[in-house]
């Protein structure tokens, strides 16, 4: 727990951060809990209810870039703030929604504020805290955030039993003003210059420039890391009964993703920082190949399939964190905000475009077109980790070794 001890008010962002986290991402949770009641009372088919989460992702892919110069300008903290009190309105909308434009309206509202406050503005706020040990403290960060889904799922299950789902938007919009706004008001550090190991303020001399086809390359691999987890993610149960499973049993062995995931998030975590971000993409991604190839040839056994779980989870748990730590390894500060804000715009569309896409390869070729896609992009993400690999700065290279 080295990185804590390094600086305490790395303690403090992290409770804010673990809070704020979870009450952001577990509430756009909300159709997957109360899908059926929002298609019924609106008049829209499920798919179309869902469809509200793509509209999110697009809409903070294409809002993120312009966020670029705000983080790097005012800082992390002040950017959220601004992101919570644009979310909030979102939920009202949705409350007083009673067709599908209103409905989707409000979906525009979270990802405008999602884009400034989910996972994106909170790695840049550890970042200015931390500078580029702030790796392990994101992936502390994700394995909390990992189980957003297992505490506001029930949570949201009894609001709604409680209140309906229009009440629940409340709820939520109360929580973002309540909790969420005052903990980066009140408690979120305010930015300042990192310093090194010898408490000295960083010297102000700029290090080499990082070429554009580097940040192609990381741009790249994290957007293609994404289009394959959120779409296997969104498909999985489905993939699996195609491949021959009982729902009962495409429902178990789903089932233990999220654990298997977060559990290899921990185990990275304990590692510390005895290897960066390319380090965990290189181990982590070449589980993700070895795991579909298994998977397409095994013809349903359970045991293939219990072993494409346990790989394809703990390798796209672990690369999880290295799609939020990799840029750590060439960029820092201002140039990392900068680098991440460009890099959600791919990374947004490709997680709102991959679950329809793989589901309409499972459709109309069968579990072999979509593992056959996912498997082609996976190795791509692994050959380009090993080029980004070659390119590491040396300050970064001699950090991970």
């Amino acid at each position: 727990m080295r990185f804590l001890k390094s600086d305490s008010r790395l303690i403090g962002v992290l409770l804010v951060l673990a809070i704020t986290q979870l009450i952001a991402w577990g509430t756009i949770g909300l159709p997957a809990v109360v899908g059926r009641d929002l298609a019924a009372d609106l008049g829209m088919s499920l798919p179309a209810v869902f469809a509200g989460s793509s509209v999110l992702y697009v809409t903070m892919g294409l809002c993120a870039p312009w966020l670029a110069k705000a983080f790097a300008r005012h800082g992390a903290r002040k950017v959220m703030m601004v992101g919570t009190v644009v979310s909030a309105p979102g939920y009202v909308v949705l409350f007083f929604a009673r067709e599908p434009m209103l409905y989707f309206a409000g979906w525009i509202f979270l990802g405008m504020g999602g884009s400034a406050t989910l996972s994106t503005g909170a790695y840049i706020m550890l970042n200015e805290v931390a500078g580029r040990g702030a790796k392990n403290a994101i992936g502390g960060l994700m394995l909390v955030t990992g189980l957003s889904s297992s505490i506001f799922w029930p949570t949201t299950s009894f609001l709604s039993d409680l209140f309906g789902w229009r009440g629940t938007c409340l709820v939520f919009a109360v929580m973002l003003l309540g909790i969420n706004l005052p903990l980066y008001a009140f408690v979120a550090p305010r930015r300042k210059i990192v310093t090194d190991e010898h408490a000295e303020a960083v010297k102000a001399v700029r290090p080499p420039a990082i070429p554009r086809s580097t940040f192609g390359l990381v741009a790249s691999v994290i957007t293609m890391n994404a289009f394959v987890n959120f779409g296997i993610g969104a498909i999985l149960i489905e993939l699996l009964r195609a491949e021959g499973l009982a729902p009962a049993q495409a429902l178990a062995f789903g089932s233990m993703l999220g654990v298997i995931q977060v559990s290899a998030r921990g185990l990275d975590f304990l590692g510390g920082g005895r290897w960066d971000g390319i380090t965990t993409g290189l181990v982590a991604g070449t589980a993700l190949p070895i795991a579909m190839v298994l998977l397409m040839l095994s013809e349903g056994a359970t045991w293939a399939v219990a072993t494409f779980i346990l790989l394809y989870g703990a390798g796209s748990g672990a690369m999880g964190v290295a799609r939020a730590t990799i840029p750590l390894v060439f960029y820092d500060q201002a140039e990392f905000a900068k680098a991440m804000s460009m890099i959600a715009l791919p990374l947004n569309l490709a997680s709102a475009i991959s679950p329809p896409l793989l589901a309409g390869l499972l459709t109309q070729f069968g579990s072999r077109g979509a593992l056959g896609l996912t498997l082609v992009i996976s190795c791509a993400t692994v050959l380009i980790l090993i080029l980004l690999g070659r390119r590491r700065p040396r300050l970064a290279a001699a950090a991970a070794t």
